[in-house]
């Protein structure tokens, strides 16, 4: 096998890659501005930005199952199938943004609730719950916009197409900073709104983005044929559709899962303080502006086996499959040496206390020691759902976390003596055994499979 594969799953990635890192710098962006206005502020924003995680989890869990058999009919030349898929998307798209809505109307307090149980000392608790409120409610009219884009945006890479979400993530990013210097300082004729000028500049962007990707798939309609009449109806047949979501089912329930085991872990680990929810959130603005590379790199990887087994050229998809598994590891070594070298810089751009910067430098640390080794984990998981094997990859994310990882936190957090940096190093470190399960699973083969031939 050439090196033509490699280069045609960094060509697949990078625009990804980019669009995630904008996605990611908003982040960054309403982090640092936020977190000038003081820790109360930059607590209560992380609290809701790890409950909005789930939320979009869970439209990327809803959407990926039917974006297996969209790269599958792509890779077999059926136009119809991939405009079928997409009708799907846009109603799961739908339905699982009305349902974030109303969990978050009703019951958004008590969410952010959960994360303030851990000892205070000098954080005012009522002002960090009535930031959270105020940024999650606003966030909340972005959802829609949000969910729709993503259902275009997996449609386009799944036919190869990943530059256009990486331009509309630029516009998107550009309008994020400039509002959110405008509305949270009260630049010019704007007011200083704080907290709600960075939620209003984020939700802003959102439509941006829609409005451009959308703008884009229509200007350009010569480059996107298998998109082609698929507004014509959004009728989609039920026993067409019913393998597809029995096949996507796991995969919507495990994204849920997992991104809702992440928040159980962070509340797990905010009993040992608030302090601990402030530098947490600044070492993960930091990690996921990085882990995009082998996040997207992994994506793409699934992406590419989906098309070689829709084109049944199984031989070629088990002979890449570990190739590219060890490759995405290995990109990720040079990532955990920029972190470490950034892990005493970046925390001293948040005015905060020196507890919570000490705490953000060591997460930073830690979580750059384990890259490579989500690396490898990525890669994996998306080669084994590519071929539609979504029990295991449920298997793999939501049951290990729910059933090793928040137990193991929950009972080092309450009944040992270990510091917290130590107690989320063994956390990471259980990791390692997912990634042998998978390179078992990936070198049996049992993932490779037809679906829609």
């Amino acid at each position: 096998m050439d090196r033509s594969i490699y280069k045609n799953a960094v060509l697949l990635a990078v625009p990804m890659m980019v669009q995630s890192a904008i996605a990611n710098a908003v982040v960054l962006v309403d982090n640092l501005m936020v977190g000038s206005l003081g820790t109360e502020s930059i607590t209560g924003v992380s609290i809701t930005a790890q409950l909005l995680f789930v939320f979009n989890l869970a439209i990327f869990g809803g959407l990926s199952g039917p974006g297996i058999y969209g790269a599958q009919y792509y890779g077999s030349g059926d136009r119809e199938g991939f405009r079928q898929v997409f009708r799907l998307k846009f109603w799961i798209a739908l339905l699982v943004t009305f349902a974030g809505l109303f969990i978050f109307h009703f019951g958004g307090e008590a969410l952010i609730k959960m994360y303030l149980t851990g000892t205070s000392g000098t954080f005012d608790v009522a002002l960090t719950l009535q930031e959270g409120l105020t940024y999650l409610q606003i966030m909340m009219i972005g959802l829609i916009p949000f969910a729709l884009t993503q259902v275009y945006a997996g449609s386009f890479r799944e036919m190869n197409k990943s530059f256009p979400p990486m331009v509309a993530g630029i516009f998107s990013v550009f309008i994020d900073i400039l509002f959110n210097y405008l509305l949270i300082y009260g630049k010019w004729i704007f007011p200083r709104l704080g907290v709600t000028g960075a939620a209003i500049a984020t939700v802003l962007s959102r439509f941006v983005e829609l409005f451009f990707i959308a703008v884009w798939r229509k200007a350009k309609a010569g480059e996107f044929p298998y998109l082609d009449g698929v507004y014509q109806t959004l009728r989609i047949s039920l026993s067409w559709a019913k393998p597809i979501l029995v096949k996507s089912a796991p995969i919507f329930v495990n994204e849920f899962l997992w991104a809702g085991g992440l928040a159980a872990l962070t509340q797990c680990y905010s009993s040992k303080g608030l302090a601990i929810v402030a530098g947490m959130n600044i070492s993960n603005v930091l990690c996921n502006l990085l882990n995009v590379v082998f996040v997207n790199l992994g994506a793409a990887i699934g992406i590419l086996e989906g098309q070689f087994l829709g084109a049944r050229e199984f031989d070629l998809a088990r002979e890449s499959s570990i190739r590219l598994t060890w490759f995405c590891g290995a990109a990720c070594i040079g990532l955990t040496v920029i972190l470490i070298g950034l892990s005493g810089i970046f925390p001293m751009a948040y005015r905060t206390t020196p507890e919570v910067r000490s705490l953000a430098t060591m997460f930073i640390i830690i979580t750059a020691l384990f890259f490579p080794v989500q690396g490898l984990l990525n890669a994996l998981y998306f080669i084994v759902r590519s071929g539609g094997k979504t029990m295991i990859t449920f298997a793999f994310d939501s049951i290990f976390s729910w059933c090793v990882s928040v137990p193991l936190a929950y009972v080092l957090c309450h009944f040992s003596p270990l510091s917290i940096l130590a107690i989320v190093a063994i956390v990471q470190a259980a990791d390692l055994i997912k990634v042998i399960i998978g390179f078992i699973l990936v070198k049996k083969g049992v993932w490779i499979t037809n679906l829609v031939t």
